[in-house]
Order: C-alpha cells, then structure tokens, then sequence
C-alpha cells in the first residue's frame, strides 16, 4: 500500500511539473513567431536540483514607474559604461536581425525601467550580469557533461530564445561600440555654448529668459514625460523666440570733397546753390494775341499766305440760305450708303490725341479744323494735295477741348483750351485774339448764345459758367455763375429759344435759363435724370430742339423730350451702346445731324473700326466701315453744317 501510495504521489508530481514547464513554455514563445512549436519530450520522472537559466538582472521600480519600460537608449547606455569599466574594446559585429527589428524591440521592452543607484552601484554590474548570464548560458551549450541539464532547461527555454538573446547581445556590444551617445552629448554642449553666445546679444527680456532659466527649462525638457503638454509648450518657446541678429555697421568713407575740405585739410568755402528752375514742357502762352505763324516751319511763307488767302475769300462767300425740304428716312438712308471713304481723304493733321473737330460751312470747298492734347490746331484743306493741304498751329499750350467756326463770320475760328483761354482765329488778320482768358480755371466748353456769335456761354470744370459778350473791350467775362453740379463737361445753346442752354456733367443733366443766373448759384428749370454715372455730353437736336441726346459712361445713349421745357423731360428712347473708351481715348460725344432733327452719329469700339449712324428710335442706320482706311476709334465727329451727306 505504501509502494502504491508513493507512486501515486510520484505521477502527480510528474504531471504537475509537466504542466508547470509548458506554461512558462507558452509565454516565454515570443508572439512575432506563432509558427515556433514547443519542441515535445518525454518528460522526466524527477526534476535536478540545479537549472540553468538565461537570467536578466530583476531591478526595482521606484514608485510612480512599475508600468514603465526600460528604452532602449538606456539600455544602450548601460552597455557601453559595462565596457568602459572593463577595459575592453569590443569589436564591431553585424548583427543577425536588425536593431530595429520586432525580436529586439521585444526584448528592450520585457526590462522594467528604474533608477540604477538603487539596485546597483555601477552600471557595469549591471552589464556585467547580463553578459555573464548569456555567455554562461552559451559555453554550457557546449559543454558535453551538462547535457542532462541542458535536457532539462531545454523544456524552460527554446533554441530559438538563446540564439534571440544572443543575437541581443551582439547589437548591444555592436551599437556601444559606436559611442553615439557620446558624440550626441558633445553635439549639444556645442548647441548650448552656441545659443548662449546668441542669447546675450538679445533683448533685455530674452536674455533674462534663457540666461537664468535656460539650463532649468532643458533639464525639465529631458525629464518629463516627451508625450505631455508640458513637454511641447516649452519646446515651442525653445524654439520660437529667435535672437536677433547683432547689426554690424561698417564705416562709411567719405572723400574730401564730401567733407568740404581741401587736400590741405583747410574747409572749404561754403557756396550757396541755387536750384534751376523747373522747365516746364509745354509752357503757357503769353497773354494778348498771337501771330498765325505755322509750327513746321520748313513750309515757306507762300504757301501758309495762299492757304490763308483762300480760307478767307471762300468765308466771303455766303452759304445758300434757301430751305430745302427735308428728305424722307429712305432717301436719307440711301445717301448715308452712298457715302465712301477713300484713302485720299485720310491724313495726319494734328500730331496728339484729337479733342475737338470743326467743318468749315462752305460748300464749295472742303476744310475742317481739329485741336489735339496740347493746344495744336491743324487746318487741313481736302482739295490740295496732302503735303500742302495741312497747316499746325499753337494758340493754346493745353488739349484744345471746343472748337467752332463763326456761324455771323466763318472767316473766325473759336478755339477753347483748358489753359483757360478762349481766341478767334482771324484769317483776314492772320492773328489768333484773346476773347476770354481765366488761369484759375479749366475751361471745358463754349456755344454762341446769339445768332451774331457776340455773346457766349463758357463751362468750366468745376461747375461754373460765365457770359462772355465779345463787344466788350477786355478778356473778363460779363457774369459768373455756380450751377447744381459739380463738373460741367459741355453747354449747348438751344436753337430756338436761346436763352435756354443745357449743361452736361458728373450724372447730371439740366437745362438753365440763361436770364435768370446768379452769383450764388442758378436752379434748375429741368432736370434730366435717369444716369447713373458721369455724362461725357448733351445736346439739343439742331432744328427744333424738342429732343436732347446724351451720351454716358453707363454704355447707355438717351433721347429725352424737350418740348415743352417748363415740366418734367421724359426719355423717349434708350440705346445701349458701349461707350467704355478707357483713359487714353477721348471720351464719345454723339452729335445730331445739323439738318435732321431724329439723326445722329457716334463712334464705335467694335472692330472692324467703324462709325455709327442711328435714328432716333434707336435703329441703326448706317455703319461706316473701310479696314483699309479707318484703323483707329473715332470718338469726334462732326457735320457739314449746310452740304447733305457729309460727315466727318
């Protein structure tokens, strides 16, 4: 019963270390390898008194630490001061996994991390147990006379853990062989020494801040947690305020001359400098009449007095004054097609931008007049040849803005300038009079207020005009009066009832009587609303003068009914028409027919370049187009006072 009882007691000690073998089997088998099998052996009916184990050194965790990992930066580290204490120099070997392989990481992480003055006294033993603990575990692998303990250890560890801590241990040796961290301890003492010699050069409050705390901050930086807020708020002010960068000045040298001294170190004497005066390009023009004198001045003499000669005897002639019955929209429409233009009658006569043009009203001979940017009137006769026909003048030293030729006298030419002065060109005299002349002021536009032209209506650009009564000696206007605007671009006259007159400007179109202007100011007997933007002009239809075309920047052109003046004006038609010319082109104006009282032309920024002829319904009549001739955008045009079918 006894031998029973021992052998039963026997089997269940066998099979619970069985059990308790392949347990610490299983959770030693690392988990990057589910295909390792636990190799099975009988096992054996008694346990030896002595096992051989691959033992890493147990260290105690301080408080706050038992759920940390050992890293591997401190692991490296221990090995490397283990090496140091020995005195040996270990060679560099490859290891057979990577260092930053699963298995190694593996490893790194089983070891609890702690403070080393607590366990050990140097960090050598702790190398030193690890190391012995391998190497041990290897030299008993080829020992013949511990096999059976081998046998026995073999069931606690695998082959495959001794070669995994083998290879550990090379890298280990391996990568303290290279003494990184060494190199990394001097790299920043050098970035230390480096951003204390910055930080002194810095600002009062920087340099409080890195000078007295800085070896604090970097302390706290390296030992608190690398993933805490802390960790990163003081990263980012390490990082975020940069030292300025100190200012070198370099001494400027100054010559001698710069010094005011002589080369005997005497001063110099002092000389007072005068500034040269301001040339001015285009200089105003005296006042007083000015001589009809041609600006080329390799024209001979003969030829300028001939053209003059001529102009004045076809102004003697008068033109017919006999009504013709006004032609019906057909035949007006068949003339307009008739009309052609030519080469021949295309010719430079001005050489700046074109801001005003007349037509002579002879019918017996052509000659239109034009004034450019800077005051220049060209006088171009279509009936001579292009060399002699064209003759340049320079009453004005500004853009020549309004230009007529007397509707009592066509010998006289009337030219407004935004120098302020308003001439007449006399071809009996040669000469060009001063009529009315006013430097305070741009003046922008003129009309004749009476039939003999002896009185006129003179715009400024500020909103003025003045009554100019050309019988009266002198160059100063007989009144001056504020209208309700704050620009007046032009003034037109009405035909029949003259004392009316229409003044265009900044949105706002009116129609005063010239009877009742004050000083003060002039109200309004109609006003013309309905734009929303600036109004480049306005004008009365030339027979009866019931209708009032303008022209505004809001690519819009309006007819408004005049009849009765004394009530509101209504619109009776609207075009849209774009009339965007830019800052470099003069802005449109579009102008009735002299004989119609529903036609009138205006220019166009469609390509093919061309001029427009609408009625007043808003119909497009006729389109002048020739690509060889007309290349350029016609903003001015104007009409033969008295011939039918002639535009220019």
């Amino acid at each position: 019963m006894e031998a029973q009882r021992g052998m039963a007691e026997a089997a269940e000690e066998e099979k619970e270390a069985a059990a308790l073998s392949l347990q610490r089997q299983q959770e030693r088998t690392p988990n990057e390898n589910p295909s390792m099998c636990i190799p099975k052996k009988p096992m054996r009916s008694r346990t030896l008194a002595q096992q051989i184990r691959i033992i890493l050194t147990p260290v105690a965790a301080t408080k706050g630490e038992h759920n940390r990992h050992l890293p591997q930066k401190r692991l490296l580290e221990q090995f490397s001061s283990c090496e140091e204490s020995l005195g040996k120099e270990p060679k560099a070997k490859k290891a057979c996994n990577h260092p930053s392989s699963p298995q190694t990481r593996a490893v790194m992480s089983e070891a609890s991390p702690r403070p080393a003055e607590e366990v050990f006294n140097t960090e050598s033993q702790i190398c030193g147990s690890v190391v012995a603990a391998v190497s041990s575990n290897l030299e008993e692998d080829g020992d013949p006379k511990s096999d059976r303990k081998n046998d026995n250890a073999s069931t606690r560890l695998s082959a495959y853990e001794r070669k995994r801590l083998k290879n550990i241990t090379e890298n280990a040796k391996f990568f303290a062989s290279l003494k990184l961290f060494e190199s990394a301890a001097r790299l920043r003492e050098m970035t230390v020494r480096g951003q204390s010699q910055r930080i002194q050069r810095n600002s009062r409050w920087h340099t409080w801040f890195f000078t007295t705390s800085f070896n604090q901050v970097k302390f706290i930086v390296t030992i608190i947690d690398p993933y805490s807020k802390l960790h990163w708020i003081l990263q980012y002010i390490i990082h975020r305020i940069k030292p300025s960068k100190a200012k070198v000045e370099t001494a400027c040298r100054r010559s001698m001359r710069l010094q005011k001294i002589d080369p005997l170190g005497a001063p110099l004497p002092e000389t007072q400098s005068q500034p040269e005066p301001a040339v001015e390009e285009h200089p105003r023009l005296p006042p007083g009449p000015l001589q009809m004198i041609p600006t080329d001045q390799d024209k001979e003499n003969e030829v300028t007095e001939g053209f003059l000669n001529v102009w004045a005897k076809i102004s003697q002639v008068k033109p017919n004054t006999i009504e013709k019955p006004t032609c019906d929209l057909e035949s007006y429409k068949a003339s307009l097609h008739k009309m052609v233009l030519q080469e021949d009658s295309v010719a430079k006569v001005v050489q700046n931008r074109i801001h005003s043009v007349a037509i002579h009203p002879s019918e017996s001979r052509s000659l239109v007049a034009a004034g450019d940017k800077w005051g220049q009137i060209g006088l171009w006769d279509l009936d001579c040849r292009q060399e002699d026909g064209v003759h340049v003048f320079s009453p004005h030293s500004r853009p020549v803005s309004c230009m007529y030729f007397s509707p009592s006298d066509p010998a006289h030419l009337l030219s407004l300038s935004h120098d302020g002065t308003l001439r007449c060109g006399d071809l009996t005299r040669a000469v060009f009079d001063e009529v009315y002349r006013n430097e305070e002021y741009h003046l922008s536009a003129f009309d004749f207020s009476t039939v003999d032209a002896s009185t006129l209506i003179v715009a400024m650009w500020d909103g003025e005009v003045a009554v100019v009564d050309r019988r009266t000696p002198g160059t100063s206007s007989e009144l001056s009066a504020k209208l309700n605007s704050k620009t007046t671009r032009t003034v037109h006259v009405h035909p029949v009832n003259r004392h009316y007159f229409i003044a265009a400007g900044a949105e706002n179109v009116a129609i005063y009587d010239a009877r009742h202007l004050e000083k003060s100011g002039g109200k309004p007997v109609v006003s013309l609303t309905g734009h929303t933007k600036s109004v480049a002009s306005a004008y009365f239809s030339p027979v009866t003068g019931n209708r009032v075309l303008t022209t505004c920047a809001d690519d819009t052109l309006r007819i408004f009914g005049t009849k009765c003046i004394s009530s509101l004006a209504p619109v009776l038609t609207t075009i849209r028409h774009n009339n965007y010319t830019g800052r470099w082109l003069t802005k449109f104006r579009a102008v009735w027919d002299p004989k119609r009282d529903d036609c009138f032309v205006v220019g166009s920024m469609s390509r093919p370049r061309q001029i427009e002829a609408f009625h007043a319904t808003g119909q497009l009549l006729h389109s002048f187009i020739n690509e060889d001739c007309l290349g350029s955008v016609c903003s001015i045009n104007a009409w033969h006072p008295t011939s039918c079918g002639q535009c220019n």
